[in-house]
């Protein structure tokens, strides 16, 4: 039985018919939709490669219906910024070298976004915290977490 998947994805309301009930959030964006950005390491939910925003929360793609999406608004890694005018965290992790193979790059940042939307505050430990769901093999983390506590400080200088 196929359905019918309405979403708002990175503000553009779209929708696919005929989708397998059974198809994750990360395939529907990837395939059914060409949003890349957003990759698949696991699929078992503890990478944390794959999270998007769902409703503005961070959520694991690959643990995730397409249908359970239906009638939400998506945040993918593609809806942060574009290559000719990154966010304030993607310029971040460039300038504190927060990536290295960039892998783990996308989850890391729709991570970092969400956190730093809802703990504008965050603490070096919080941040650290915030990402203990989040796997990079290369990083480290500490230019990670440099580059998120750096993104904090511009947006909460740009609210002033």
């Amino acid at each position: 039985m196929a359905v019918k998947v309405s979403v708002i994805v990175n503000g553009t309301r779209r929708e696919v018919a005929d989708l397998e009930p059974r198809l994750l959030l990360s395939d529907f964006l990837r395939d059914a939709l060409g949003l890349t950005g957003t990759h698949v390491g696991c699929e078992h939910g503890v990478c944390g490669a794959c999270t998007v925003l769902l409703n503005g929360d961070s959520v694991r793609s690959c643990l995730t219906l397409a249908v359970q999406a239906n009638g939400c608004e998506i945040t993918t890694v593609e809806g942060l910024g574009t290559p000719e005018t990154l966010n304030v965290l993607q310029t971040q992790f460039r300038e504190h070298h927060g990536l290295q193979c960039g892998f783990c790059t996308p989850g890391m940042l729709m991570t970092g976004e969400d956190l730093l939307r809802k703990y504008p505050f965050a603490t070096d430990e919080e941040i650290r915290e915030g990402l203990s769901g989040n796997l990079c093999r290369c990083t480290g983390y500490q230019n990670i977490v440099a580059a998120i506590r750096s993104a904090a400080a511009i947006r909460r200088e740009q609210t002033q």
